[in-house]
């Protein structure tokens, strides 16, 4: 237990003083079983612009676990569901995903967000949007433009789920 609390305190302080790129993370209150994160949609792709709002929940067992990450913010995606779940192979444990204790909050992150930039259409949570993605992909960006545009422009985390 007195490990894995002196691992989070390192990877709180590595998300402070250097954090990934278009991330903001921090652990809610003096909690380091719950974070809040913020990404921001990377310039170029249909969510430019955009500032989602996540959660991430750290398990009794981690870095053994990986921890728990979902979109509190409304997001239009083939690998994000309504409900804000991730499927990200990095999420889940072998042999059907690629978490190892090596990961850390940081690099999960990061990999949401590159996520989020480059859907993976063969492995979707939506199947709907995945085939839009595939099939119809002016559709799928104006719609996930609008979306962005909806749901992901306030700093304001109260705001991130409106309708």
């Amino acid at each position: 237990m007195a490990q894995r609390v002196k691992r989070l305190q390192k990877e709180c302080q590595q998300l402070k003083e250097s954090p990934p790129a278009g991330v903001t993370c921090w652990p809610e209150g003096d909690n380091l079983e719950l974070f809040r994160a913020v990404l921001r949609g990377e310039e170029g792709t249909v969510y430019s612009g955009g500032i989602f709002h996540l959660e991430v929940e750290v398990p009794e067992r981690y870095p053994f676990l990986p921890p728990k990450v979902r979109f509190l913010t409304k997001v239009y995606h083939p690998n994000i569901d309504s409900a804000g779940r991730i499927c990200l192979d990095l999420l889940k444990m072998p042999p059907s995903g690629s978490w190892r204790p090596l990961h850390n909050i940081s690099s999960v992150l990061t990999s949401v967000r590159l996520l989020l930039s480059s859907p993976n259409p063969d492995d979707p949570l939506m199947t709907d949007i995945a085939e839009e993605y595939q099939f119809q992909r002016p559709q799928y960006e104006a719609t996930a433009k609008e979306w962005t545009a909806k749901f992901a422009q306030s700093d304001d985390p109260e705001d991130r789920q409106s309708s």
